[in-house]
This record gives C-alpha cells, sequence and structure tokens, in this order.
C-alpha cells in the first residue's frame, strides 16, 4: 500500500495528508475548491516549518513530504490508482454518504475506503458502497501530525483482513490504533462530548464563567486543555453535529446539545475557526495581547 487519497484538505484533511506523506506514502489531496487545497498545502507547510525549526525533521524532509502530495480538484482523477481512500469531509451525513457513493462508482473494487468521521455510523456509510466490506472508519485525532491514538471502527460488514490492513497501516504511520465498535459516537467522542456539553451547560446555568471551568478542568482534573477552549479547536459546528448525532443515535435526553451551543453555532461564533467562539481569536485580540507583551517589557 503506497498510494493514499485524502478528501478534504480542512484541519482533519490536511494533517492526515501532511502524516502519510511525512511517512513515504504518495498522497492524493482532493478538494473540489482549489483555494481550499492551496490553504491545505499552506497549513501543511507551516506545520513542517515548525517541526524544523524545533529540530524533529530536516529542510530536506520537508521538501521531501510536500513533494509527496500532489492536489487535485476532480474526485475521479483523485482516487485513480490508489490502495486506500480517507474521507476527511465536513461532518455532516448526507455529504459523506454522497461521496462514499461517489467512491463506489469511480474506485476499484479491492479499495479500501476508509472515513475519518467522528461520529457517524460505519455501517450506515457501507450501505451505500458496492463491497461494503472494504469500509472502514479511520478516526484520527487533532493535529493529526502530533497525536497518536487512531479509532478504527469495523462496521457491520467490515472484514478481519481489512481491519488488519488498517491497523497495520496505522502503526506505520507511527500512530498507535484502538479497535472500537460501531455505535454513535464510538469511544472518544462519546465520553468527550457530553462532557463538552455538560461544561456548556454549567456555563449556560450560570455556575461559573468560561475561564473559571476550563481552570477547574485543567489544575484539577489534570486535562491539557479546558473544555470549553478544546470545543473552540474542534469546532463549535462540529461538536453540534456530532451531539446530534449520538442524540439521534440514542434517543437519550442526556445527549441533547445545550441551547446555548446551538445559538452560537447559529450566530456563526464556531471557534478558533470564526474567530469566536467561548474565546477571542480576532486579528484585533491578537494585537492586542501584542501590545500588552511590549507595553510589560
Amino acid at each position: 500500500m503506497k498510494n493514499i487519497a485524502v478528501i478534504g484538505a480542512g484541519t482533519m484533511g490536511n494533517g492526515i495528508a501532511h502524516t502519510f506523506a511525512q511517512s513515504g506514502f504518495t498522497v492524493k489531496l482532493i478538494d473540489i475548491s482549489e483555494k481550499s487545497l492551496d490553504k491545505g498545502m499552506a497549513t501543511i507547510a507551516a506545520n513542517l516549518d515548525r517541526m524544523v525549526a524545533k529540530g524533529t525533521i530536516t529542510e530536506a524532509d520537508k521538501h521531501q513530504t510536500i513533494g509527496n502530495i500532489i492536489t487535485y480538484t476532480d474526485i475521479k482523477d483523485g482516487v485513480t490508482g490508489v490502495d486506500l481512500v480517507v474521507e476527511a469531509a465536513t461532518e455532516n451525513v448526507d455529504l459523506k454518504l454522497n461521496i462514499f457513493k461517489q467512491l463506489s462508482q469511480v474506485c476499484a473494487h479491492n479499495t479500501i475506503l476508509a472515513t475519518n468521521t467522528s461520529s457517524i455510523s460505519i455501517t450506515q456509510i457501507g450501505a451505500v458502497v458496492v463491497h461494503p466490506e472494504r469500509v472502514i472508519g479511520m478516526h484520527f485525532m487533532n493535529p493529526v501530525p502530533m497525536m497518536k491514538l487512531v479509532e478504527i471502527i469495523r462496521g457491520y460488514n467490515t472484514t478481519n483482513e481489512v481491519t488488519k490492513i488498517i491497523m497495520d497501516l496505522s502503526v506505520k504511520l507511527g500512530k498507535v490504533p484502538v479497535e472500537v465498535n460501531d455505535y454513535p459516537g464510538f469511544v472518544a467522542n462519546r465520553i468527550l462530548m457530553p462532557m463538552i456539553n455538560e461544561s456548556i451547560e454549567t456555563l449556560y446555568n450560570g455556575v461559573a464563567g468560561v475561564y473559571e471551568i476550563d481552570t477547574v478542568m485543567k489544575l484539577g482534573m489534570a486535562h491539557p486543555m479546558g473544555p470549553l477552549q478544546l470545543a473552540d479547536f474542534i469546532g463549535l459546528d462540529v461538536c453540534l453535529a456530532i451531539l446530534n448525532v449520538m442524540y439521534d443515535g440514542f434517543k437519550n435526553p442526556k445527549y441533547a446539545p445545550c441551547p446555548l451551543l446551538v445559538n452560537m453555532v447559529r450566530a456563526g461564533k464556531l471557534g478558533v475557526k470564526s474567530g469566536e467562539g467561548f474565546y477571542d481569536y480576532s486579528e484585533s485580540k491578537k494585537a492586542e495581547k501584542v501590545a500588552r507583551m511590549f507595553t510589560k517589557n
């Protein structure tokens, strides 16, 4: 397995492409937008520059990694001749089902089809594909080049052979694969999202402020990042989408999204990606922080 296609050049897609390319794979990065592809490649280059600055990789390694990635806007061209497709589009069930229907039509029948979904049923996705036994979940964590975990999710029809290939492949990427079963949210988000949702409920109910909630969880529970800050980095729209999948899947009110989360997404306050969520990430705020640093000095 040498040739990989990654669908989606956003945060997860460019991170997955980066990781495969750095491990020596030829990667075809696919997105419908040239602008998204340019942005994704710029992100990969910037992340590699940071690794060079830290001494983790050499300048030659950086150029080799970038040279291993080819970009495409046509899905048929992008998946031609690949051994594995990893879909990393937005967490929307209709979008993912449409992509997999297309993949079923244009990919060879022995091409393994993986999805980076963080909550949607692998079995449901596999149901729209010819030979659903080759469909599997490959849920990377953000930031992909740094985080070791990959959740490997078997659908109802996924074969032992395909599962073993993907488990072994994850190890070759320097990751730690963990096999889990196909239930809404799998393991990571079934545990994480209710915690984030409860943190938002705690804020919504006026128990404490954003800083106070995150500080309690960081200092009291040894979390590297508070749950509200983490929600901002994940994307509040993504958090909402995952909670909705879990709520629909389990029909249990404990997974119902907090009204504050729903309203923030409606208002376009999505976290880091929009410049504002529970925290302010705007350019003016960054400039203000820099100014304070110089004032102190």
